[in-house]
């Protein structure tokens, strides 16, 4: 088999990955990046410690599954459609970008997958976006997998071991898993492209003129689930110029009080737009409260929306700043 992985409690050696530091977008490879050198050609074996599991890949994976948009519209900003026998658990929409590439990739599920039916694909590489859709009642633990020959790899962002999770998730490593990604791929010119792009994407984002608060709202109704200190709303909202008003939280996401938020009274709400829980959903519920309804940012309706999938550490991030920024000036700054 040419995946060997097994878990292990100390840090093992570092991926054999270029060191470059780039941003991440939804932007598809470019023309360049499509007619690079196949992965065969540059490809060379890796061996990583990712979230406490040991992965050696010997030769580019050819059958892999993904798991979480952030997993998915990963291979698809690399170019590795080809590579992916099936995806699940999708967030949201893919970008337009990615819309021909992602339809011809069969979807297992529309959450995390069985293993029965990850098995029946014939993977030999398994993307997830979580750690916890490595499970005995998902798509099965990496350890199983590593059994059968089927190496497993998590976004490196998602590790939630104290020594492994980001603290806090900057850009760096988010650009850091692109090559990592590419290098087992072999396709390390790709991300290179990428990276380079996002970087140029990030440059460009015009921040506001003046000190902005914001509330990165999530989810939930009794109880919101807003973006914390150090994870990937705080990196967000910093590259784009906002100053989080549950900045002070040390955690990624949290859940709190209504009292806590009005309390703050940000300046604009950053609204996470999901099938499950839309923007206008929760408009409509900040509105329809007699206390949020007296919020600034409600009265004056100074909404920012980001998509699900691009609100977790991915391809998508640099673009999310963007938006933010464009949709701000677009309200006056």
């Amino acid at each position: 088999m040419p995946f060997r992985a097994r878990p292990v409690v100390p840090l093992v050696a570092a991926v054999a990955v270029l060191g470059l530091a780039g941003c991440t977008s939804d932007e598809a490879p470019t023309e360049a990046a499509a007619v690079s050198a196949p992965p065969s050609a540059t490809f060379a074996p890796v061996t990583l410690d990712n979230c406490g599991t040991s992965v050696t890949v010997d030769a580019p994976p050819e059958r892999v599954v993904t798991i979480k948009s952030t997993a998915t519209e990963m291979l698809l900003a690399l170019g590795l459609q080809d590579r992916m026998v099936g995806t699940a658990f999708a967030d949201g929409p893919v970008p337009a970008d990615y819309a021909d590439a992602y339809a011809a990739v069969p979807v297992v599920s529309d959450k995390v997958p069985g293993q029965e039916a990850v098995l029946a694909l014939g993977p030999d590489f398994v993307y997830g976006g979580w750690e916890s859709n490595f499970s005995a009642d998902g798509a099965g633990d990496r350890a199983t997998l590593a059994e059968r020959g089927i190496a497993s790899y998590v976004s490196p962002a998602a590790c939630k071991a104290k020594e492994y999770m980001p603290d806090p998730l900057t850009f760096d490593d988010v650009f850091d898993e692109i090559h990592e990604v590419a290098s087992i791929f072999g396709v390390v010119d790709r991300a290179d492209t990428l990276v380079a792009e996002q970087r140029d994407l990030l440059a460009s984002a015009q921040q506001p003129a003046e000190p902005t608060t914001a509330l990165w709202y999530s989810s939930g109704g009794d109880q919101p689930y807003v973006g914390a200190g150090i994870g990937a709303p705080q990196m967000i909202m910093d590259a784009a110029g906002l100053t989080n008003v549950f900045a002070d939280v040390h955690d990624t996401w949290t859940s709190t009080g209504w009292e806590q938020v009005v309390a703050a009274d940000p300046d604009v709400i950053v609204l996470v737009d999901a099938t499950w829980n839309t923007a206008d959903k929760k408009i409509e519920m900040l509105e329809a409260n007699p206390a949020t309804s007296q919020l600034t940012a409600v009265r004056e309706h100074r909404y920012l929306t980001v998509p699900f999938a691009a609100s977790e550490a991915g391809v998508r991030n640099a673009e999310a700043v963007v938006s933010l920024d464009e949709q701000l000036a677009a309200l006056g700054g």
